[in-house]
C-alpha cells in the first residue's frame, strides 16, 4: 500500500501498513534532503536558501544572473503566458523553464527517459553523462531548416535540477553543448538560479508562469533552425529579446 493510498470507510490500520508508510515518507524526506545536499553543493536555489535576489534579473518564478555579452529571448504561448526563456551568448543557447514537482520526490529521472526516449525515435541520440549537476543527457537532435527542411543533427545537453517542490530545465545549445570552455559561462548561470516557486498546489510538471523584467522591449524573433519537437515539456516560441 503507498503513502497516498485510501483506506475504505471503516477499514482499520495493520501494523504492517502503518511500519511501510512510515518507512515510504521516511523514504521520500530522505531523498529530498540528499537532493538538497547535492544542490547546495552547485545551485540552482530555493528563494528562502537566497532571499535577497542580488544582481539577478527578475522573471517571477525565476531569478538569473545576468552576464556580459548576452541576451534574452521570452518564450510565450498561443495565450502569451511566458513559460521560459532562452539565453544567447556568442554561439551558444540556454533554455530555462521551471516546473512544478511533488514534495517528496523529483521528476528528472522520469522527464530524463522521456526526453531520451523522444529523441531516439524521432532520429537523434542521447546517452546519459555526468556533468556539473548531476545526471544529464548529451544528445544529438533532429533540426529543422526555417522553411521546414532536414538540416541534419545538432548537438544539446539536456540538464535537470529537482529542488522543493519545482523542478528546473536547462537545454544548452551551440558551441557549448559539445565545448567545455564555452560552456563555463552558461552553466555559471544554472548554478546562480533562484526559483520562487509560490506556495500554491499545483500538479507536478505544471510550467510556472514567468513575468517579463522592466528591461524588456519587443522584438521581432530572428527565423533560424530549431530542434524538432521532441521534447514533452516545449513551451512555445521565442517572441521578445532584452540585450
Amino acid at each position: 500500500m503507498g503513502i497516498f493510498s485510501r483506506k475504505s470507510k471503516g477499514e482499520s490500520s495493520t501494523p504492517e501498513a502503518e511500519h511501510e508508510s512510515a518507512e515510504s515518507t521516511l523514504s521520500g524526506a530522505a531523498d529530498e534532503e540528499s537532493r538538497g545536499t547535492e544542490r547546495a553543493a552547485t545551485g540552482p536555489w530555493d528563494v528562502t536558501e537566497r532571499p535577497e535576489p542580488g544582481e539577478l534579473i527578475d522573471f517571477g518564478a525565476l531569478r538569473v544572473p545576468g552576464v556580459d555579452g548576452m541576451s534574452v529571448r521570452l518564450q510565450a504561448d498561443s495565450q502569451d503566458v511566458i513559460g521560459g526563456i532562452t539565453i544567447q551568448i556568442d554561439q551558444s543557447s540556454l533554455q530555462l523553464n521551471v516546473f512544478a514537482a511533488p514534495r517528496n520526490s523529483g521528476v528528472w529521472d522520469d522527464v530524463r527517459s522521456e526526453v531520451a526516449a523522444s529523441i531516439t525515435r524521432d532520429g537523434g541520440v542521447a546517452d546519459e553523462a555526468q556533468g556539473p549537476f548531476g545526471t544529464e543527457l548529451h544528445a544529438r537532435v533532429p533540426v529543422n531548416t526555417p522553411r521546414g527542411g532536414s538540416h541534419g543533427l545538432a548537438p544539446a545537453r539536456f540538464i535537470g535540477v529537482d529542488g522543493p517542490r519545482w523542478f528546473v530545465r536547462a537545454v544548452i545549445t551551440g558551441k557549448a553543448a559539445v565545448d567545455e570552455a564555452a560552456a563555463k559561462d552558461l552553466e555559471g548561470i544554472i548554478g546562480g538560479i533562484v526559483v520562487v516557486r509560490g506556495t500554491e498546489a499545483r500538479p507536478p510538471r505544471e510550467v510556472l508562469a514567468l513575468t517579463a523584467p522592466n528591461v524588456v522591449a519587443p522584438a521581432p524573433a530572428t527565423p533560424e533552425a530549431k530542434p524538432d519537437d521532441f521534447n514533452p515539456l516545449e513551451r512555445g516560441p521565442e517572441i521578445t529579446e532584452i540585450r
